[in-house]
């Protein structure tokens, strides 16, 4: 049996993970020395090291709004993250209370795993309306757990994810990380960056904003970011992009679905407006909010932004200069580059719900302790926006930063395994609200939710903004000074 001691000693920090990340965007190595993070593994039940990635992707977005003040005002700080506190924020939504209510339940009734007439395992991801009817069209049985799974008896479990996606389902096959391993997409990811940050156009330099607003004094403050996103990964970038002071801008349509309890935790420091992009009229409005944004966070499908005119390329042209910030499930290249997914797909179609399945003896799937992909991606996309921003100002042109759910994945795989790790206790709601909660008023009530994690020494991350319901401004940027 492998010597767990020397397992773990032989495992790369956090901080020289940090240093990695840090460099791999061009990021200055004199600034690492200015980043302390605290606390040890394990903080989650998982063999594989969820609290360092979580500590990690919330340090590199912390140390680029760090840069970016010293960039804007001269004055250099230091970034302090504990792993505990930073777990927490990577299951935010847990903590959260509404006027001290707690989550409802996360899932459909429908969703999660079930087993197919091969004996394999497939997950069922159904939050929204149209993902639970395609499945049920597929099965041709009604939205009950045991009319899905007596029907799934009926199938082989890659043909059903197959058909359920066709239809426009979100599903996965559960797979080992061998199988995946061996796939054409699992090869493509191979060949990527964990973030890619590219030219796509020309435009001057854009002068940092000068702002002298009450909200001036923070390191993305007078910087408009556009968030075209749902769910947690997006999201979560553009809160942590408001946490340093950005104004961001939540575009929503009316008829799209969304999870009420994720858009609280995630609105905060945001505004929120609603346009309806089918028609040309929100088009031209779209249109002319991003001309005067500085990124565009979006994670929508390619083609779905594409048809509508708000490709990279389009966008480059409507606003040179603009950062342009893609997020996809699979990544952009290969032939899973177009298919829906969310974290909990992501999980069961890498390896990751097996393994954990496998690590504490189950047979089947089991998930990790937090939506990790999710919100340690959100992170990163958020660290890119700003390494890329700091590179327009630096040299002018319009940059394109693309992340993945998956290649997020494959980074945290690649971190290696706590073999005692599922031993660790679970971080319980109580221990999180004794340390790392605030209270906040809202458009729902009154919020109790997780501070963030990042603690900057001139410039403390805060939500300026309350969370509010979606659509509740208008769509127009605020004044800039």
């Amino acid at each position: 049996m492998p010597d767990q001691k020397s397992e773990r000693e032989a495992m790369k920090s956090p901080a020289a993970i940090l240093g990695d990340v840090w460099t791999s965007v061009g990021g200055d190595v004199a600034a690492l020395d200015r980043v302390r993070l605290t606390g040890e593994e394990p903080q989650l039940p998982s063999s594989f090291r969820v609290a360092a990635a979580a500590q990690v992707s919330v340090a590199a977005a912390g140390l680029a709004a760090a840069e970016i003040w010293r960039l804007r005002s001269g004055e250099a700080q230091d970034v302090s993250v504990d792993m505990r506190h930073a777990a927490a924020e990577c299951r935010s939504e847990r903590y959260l209370r509404v006027d001290d209510r707690p989550p409802p339940p996360a899932w459909d009734v429908i969703a999660g795993v079930y087993r197919t007439g091969d004996g394999r395992f497939v997950r069922c991801h159904t939050n929204f309306p149209h993902h639970r009817d395609a499945v049920c069209r597929v099965l041709a049985c009604k939205a009950e757990r045991d009319a899905v799974q007596a029907a799934l008896m009926q199938w082989k479990g890659e043909e059903f994810e197959t058909a359920a996606y066709a239809a426009g389902g979100v599903v996965a096959l559960m797979r080992s990380f061998d199988e995946w391993s061996a796939l054409p997409q699992a090869r493509a990811l191979a060949e990527l960056p964990l973030i890619a940050i590219e030219k796509i156009g020309e435009a001057p330099p854009r002068p940092w904003p000068k702002e002298d607003r009450p909200n001036g004094d923070r390191p993305l403050s007078g910087l408009r970011v556009l968030d075209l996103s749902r769910v947690i990964a997006g999201p979560v970038a553009g809160r942590t992009l408001a946490a340093h002071g950005a104004d961001v801008l939540l575009v929503s349509g009316p008829e799209l679905p969304a999870i009420p309890w994720l858009t609280i935790d995630t609105g905060r420091g945001k505004l929120t407006t609603s346009i309806e992009l089918k028609r040309e009229e929100g088009r031209a409005q779209l249109r002319g909010l991003l001309a005067e944004a500085d990124v565009f966070s979006q994670g929508y499908r390619p083609r779905a932004l594409a048809a509508l005119g708000f490709s990279p390329q389009d966008a480059a042209r409507i606003s040179p200069g603009i950062v342009y910030v893609t997020l996809s499930a699979y990544g952009h290249a290969g032939p899973w580059a177009e298919r829906r997914g969310f974290d909990s797909l992501v999980q069961t179609a890498t390896g990751f719900n097996h393994a954990e399945g496998r690590a504490a003896g189950i047979d089947g799937p089991k998930e990790l302790p937090a939506q990790m992909l999710d919100h340690a991606t959100g992170y990163l996309m958020a660290f890119g926006a700003m390494m890329a921003k700091v590179r327009q100002a630096r040299e002018g042109g319009s940059w394109h930063v693309r992340v993945s759910l998956a290649q997020t994945g494959r980074w945290l795989w690649a971190l290696g395994r706590l073999p005692d790790g599922l031993n660790s206790e679970d971080l319980s709601g109580e221990a999180v609200h004794r340390s790392f909660i605030a209270t906040m008023p809202s458009g729902f009530g009154t919020l109790k939710a997780v501070t963030h994690s990042a603690l900057l020494s001139r410039t403390p991350a805060r939500w300026a903004r309350p969370a509010m319901p979606l659509g509740s401004h208008p769509p127009q940027w605020p004044a800039r000074a």
